[in-house]
């Protein structure tokens, strides 16, 4: 685990921005005001500990007994205060045989990709319709632009784990299958605007829970 984890310091250092001056040392959140544009309120620096700064998450392997069969644990502000105000964070995929992170966006910042273990089929869109991807191994890094829409799928027979970073301590996070199947948007709607049939938008808004 020595390489991987010397390339995660790395990426997350690289990750941060160079260009803005800070005006004091840290600005750790607190959780228990509510989030801003800016991100979260400073936590008052008498009650800051190293706690603060260390998050252990991403040691653990996420659930992926699920739909998708994969699992995102993500280290945001929201999770991980001590990245508050920082312009980085960082997140642990897992996934297993068959699992996919399917077409989603991080409107906030961009993403960089280290597989850690198996393999992993990764692309995006530009906002030409290009499509860029390309089956990864491990210590390969890919990078994702900020708000264009990507994927990991698991392309081999074994579980497969990698590591990213953001540029933004709060990337967010759109899946485009809950976007579209997962809310209360009309069918018929959805149709006009995709060009799918109704029988197939009900089947997928049954699966991802939406409505309507």
């Amino acid at each position: 685990m020595i390489l991987p984890l010397f390339f995660i310091s790395y990426l997350l250092l690289a990750s941060s921005s160079s260009s803005h001056a800070a005006v004091q040392d840290f600005c750790v959140g607190d959780l228990t005001a509510p989030q801003g544009p800016a991100g979260y309120s400073c936590k008052n620096p008498s009650n800051v500990t190293v706690n603060d700064f260390v998050y252990s998450a991403l040691g653990i392997a996420g659930k992926t007994s699920n739909l998708i069969k994969a699992a995102v644990t993500p280290a945001f502000a929201a999770q991980f205060p001590g990245v508050n105000g920082l312009g980085i964070s960082s997140a642990r995929i897992d996934l297993a045989p068959g699992g996919v992170v399917p077409f989603h966006t991080h409107p906030g910042g961009s993403e960089i990709l280290i597989v850690l273990q198996g393999t992993i089929s990764a692309g995006f869109v530009s906002s030409a319709n290009t499509v860029y991807f390309k089956t990864l191994k491990v210590a390969d890094i890919m990078v994702f632009p900020q708000g264009l829409l990507h994927f990991q799928v698991n392309a081999g027979n074994t579980v497969a784990q990698a590591y990213v970073s953001f540029s933004s301590s709060s990337p967010g996070l759109q899946l485009l299958d809950y976007a579209l199947f997962g809310n209360n948007l009309p069918t018929e709607l959805i149709a006009a605007t995709t060009f799918l049939d109704s029988a197939q938008i009900k089947k997928l808004k049954a699966v991802l829970g939406g409505t309507g």
